[in-house]
Formats: C-alpha cells, structure tokens, sequence
C-alpha cells in the first residue's frame, strides 16, 4: 500500500516505461517503499472534460497513515505537474482522490493491515 489508479483519455505510447516512472514517483512523493507501491494505468478514449475530448484524468490515490490536509496539497501538487508533463493535461482538467481507508478497511494476504 499505496495504490494509484490513472484513468485518461490520453494514450500513453509505452505504458509500462511510464508506470515504472509514475511508481517511482509515487514512492518518494508518498514516502513510502516502492515495494509497497501499485500503479495502474487505463485508457478511455470516450472519457470527456467540460464537454471535450482534450486531455483529461482521474487519478485515485489510497494510502495508509500519511494523508492530511497539508500533505494532500503537495501530492495533487507533484502528481498533476507529473500529469501535465507526460500526458498533456493540464491541471485544471483532471480530479485526484486521496484517501486513507485506515487499516481496519483493508486486507492483504489473509489478514488486515
């Protein structure tokens, strides 16, 4: 744990270059091991902003004992510039979750964290 989930309307042309990137990322920016990190991409052509097809994402983010209000403005800080750079869309056209389940709300191998 962490996982981040990208969807987009962007088609990503090596997507596994970028997700060894996005994880790498997302490690230092969470401050977690890469170990720990998940990273998933999916592309949606038919995903659409304000009414277009420009460039846009979700980006769901969950992670266990370092997300507050402070924090949280620097990952949507790190992760839509990183956005920005590699799939083209700005800020203003992507929403990012950031949500700590607590370890009570999430399992792993047979068990909870």
């Amino acid at each position: 744990m962490p996982s981040l989930e990208l969807k987009t309307n962007v088609k990503i042309a090596d997507p596994k270059a970028f997700l060894v990137e996005f994880s790498k990322l997302a490690a230092e920016t969470l401050n977690k091991p890469e170990s720990y990190i998940t990273v998933s991409y999916s592309y949606n052509e038919y995903m659409a902003w304000e009414g277009t097809f420009d460039p846009t994402y979700l980006l769901n983010i969950v992670s266990l004992g370092n997300v507050n209000p402070e924090v949280n403005i620097t990952y949507s800080k790190t992760f839509s510039e990183f956005l920005q750079a590699k799939i083209g869309a700005p800020a203003n056209r992507g929403y990012i979750s950031i949500i700590d389940p607590g370890v009570d709300n999430l399992g792993h191998v047979t068990s909870y964290l």
